[in-house]
């Protein structure tokens, strides 16, 4: 049976991927810093399951999640990173404690829980998956997510970085990267505004985090088994481009000019034809 360790697994996200894996017969450690509504997932799993608390916060809570797992419940086939938060935070205003608690749970905690597993997995002579939730702000800031958007950025390359040197021992790493999906967290609440303004795909609707769950056991399991160091984007197609922003050309014929201000001077000693060539 496939021993499946989620973080996270308290949240909307989180919760629906330990379902999917459920679904498909594995064995679930479901972990988060909210211990209560960590019971409320397993409740809902028909299945095998397992729960921890863990505050990612913790230098040592990463690796010791892992290493607890493997030691009480056997060996982890796929791990999944979905832990994190998002703080509403101006990067005039971030310090130094903000900032690390951001990046303590966002990227430390998947890089220890990956470097864990690869130690273990290695050691028996196993493979293993290990797929990491990212966002669409890795590629696209908005303000008051400067510093979270970093988080997950840096979170991306980690994640090729690890495919790259841990492909030889049979360990793929790869991230799914979700659109906007609404799942009412008290956690990381979103304002009713926000959800309208960023809730624009090509496919028209909003994401699910059934539709997320899906992508991840797709990227863990055997069918993506020659895929690694890759970030899935699902999002309906909101990474495409930007779908509200009017033509560049209007029937009507009209046009935008260049404002005077920004003609290029002319220094001294600088001809005409070599400002404009």
């Amino acid at each position: 049976m496939t021993h499946v360790l989620v973080t996270g697994a308290a949240g909307g996200i989180g919760s629906a991927i330990a379902e999917a894996f459920a679904a498909q017969g594995a064995f679930l450690t479901l972990s988060d810093r909210d211990i209560d509504a960590l019971g409320a997932t397993a409740a809902r799993i028909d299945g095998g399951t397992a729960i921890r608390a863990a505050d990612l916060t913790g230098p040592d809570a990463a690796s010791d999640l892992v290493d607890q797992s493997w030691a009480a419940h056997g060996p982890v086939d796929v791990l999944v990173n979905a832990a994190g938060v998002y703080p509403s935070l101006d990067m005039a205003d971030v310090d130094a404690a903000s900032w690390d608690r951001l990046f303590a749970v966002n990227l430390r905690a998947p890089v220890l829980t990956t470097a864990a597993l690869a130690r273990l997995a290695a050691a028996s002579g196993r493979p293993a998956s290990v797929v990491n939730i990212s966002s669409g702000s890795a590629l696209r800031s908005r303000p008051g997510g400067g510093p979270y958007a970093s988080s997950k950025a840096a979170l991306e390359m980690a994640t090729r970085a690890a495919a790259l040197e841990l492909g030889a021992l049979g360990i793929r790493v790869n991230a799914v990267s979700p659109g906007f999906v609404l799942v009412d967290s008290d956690v990381n609440p979103v304002s009713a505004e926000y959800a309208r303004s960023i809730d624009v795909n090509p496919l028209g609707r909003p994401g699910t985090p059934e539709d997320i769950a899906r992508a991840v056991c797709w990227l863990a399991g055997p069918e993506a088994s020659w895929i690694t160091g890759e970030t899935v984007r699902v999002d309906g197609g909101s990474s495409t481009g930007a779908l509200h922003l009017p033509r560049i050309w209007q029937a009507d014929g009209t046009r935008a000019t260049r404002p005077a201000h920004a003609e290029a001077p002319v220094g001294a000693g600088t001809t005409t034809e070599e400002v404009t060539r």
